[in-house]
């Protein structure tokens, strides 16, 4: 036997069942198309263009046939990440001041660029969601491979993707376990000591998990290469696809380079 990625591509009669499924789109097309809307919107600077931007992600999500209220859940997740850098550019842009607080004076300038930040994370970080998000990791691993991402590449992702899930069953069980033997965390050496020893615990677990993954597999056959047993097939809603979305693409181009001509 030899390590198989496989994946799951379901028919596609014609552009008009976009609607229902874009998981049934050619996922190569799809990760590239998902490279080339992240650079063009990251090069964008305009306010009003990257709006158009966060709605041309927000079309895609609405044609996607993703649950909108946890996709926007997620991405409202991403923000919480930014939102302090966003709220402090403000008062470290120089600029035309707006108001201040405690002597520190926020700026038009830094209010501008925070805007610009955020609409172009969102309107990124929600295409990658709806694109590539929405694969299988098997099917992302196939589609890498067939891309010509070199395979170690590939085995690594695949193989993260699959384990921490396992890592974090694992940490549960050891978090568990030492709330049954009475832990309660604080702010003492106790604690920072137990700590230590869940995360030393973890990494040793880790290790041995790996090496009886390895043997397993080498048992059925692994020798280190990726076997695909279909290929993907670019069909004519892909190509429709394609053209919808290079259109909208470089209508932002155009308005980004007419609004800087203006």
């Amino acid at each position: 036997m030899t390590y198989v990625l496989t994946s799951e591509e379901k028919p596609l009669s014609g552009f008009g069942t976009f609607r229902a499924k874009v998981t049934a789109l050619d996922p190569r097309m799809r990760i590239v198309m998902t490279a080339v809307y992240a650079v063009v919107v990251v090069s964008l600077s305009n306010l009003w263009v990257l709006a158009a931007a966060l709605g041309l992600s927000m079309w895609l999500l609405a044609f996607s046939g993703l649950p909108s209220r946890k996709t926007l859940k997620r991405m409202a997740m991403m923000d919480s990440f930014i939102i302090f850098m966003l709220l402090m550019l403000p008062f470290t842009i120089p600029g035309a001041p707006i108001f201040s607080v405690w002597g520190l004076e926020a700026s038009w300038e830094g209010l501008w660029r925070a805007a610009e930040i955020a609409l172009t994370a969102n309107a990124v970080i929600l295409a990658v969601m709806t694109l590539v998000g929405s694969m299988e990791p098997v099917t992302m691993g196939h589609a890498l491979f067939a891309l010509r991402t070199p395979e170690r590449l590939v085995h690594l992702m695949m193989f993260t993707i699959r384990y921490i899930d396992v890592l974090r069953e694992e940490y549960q069980r050891l978090r568990t376990s030492m709330k049954l033997r009475g832990f309660r965390p604080g702010t003492n050496w106790h604690t920072y000591r137990s700590y230590g020893y869940l995360v030393g615990m973890m990494l040793v677990r880790a290790i041995e998990r790996s090496e009886r993954i390895l043997a397993a597999m080498k048992c059925r056959g692994f020798s280190g290469r990726i076997i695909l047993l279909e290929d993907f097939r670019f069909r004519r809603a892909d190509l429709l696809f394609v053209l919808a979305l290079s259109s909208a693409l470089a209508a932002l181009v155009w308005a980004e380079a007419v609004y800087a001509a203006s």
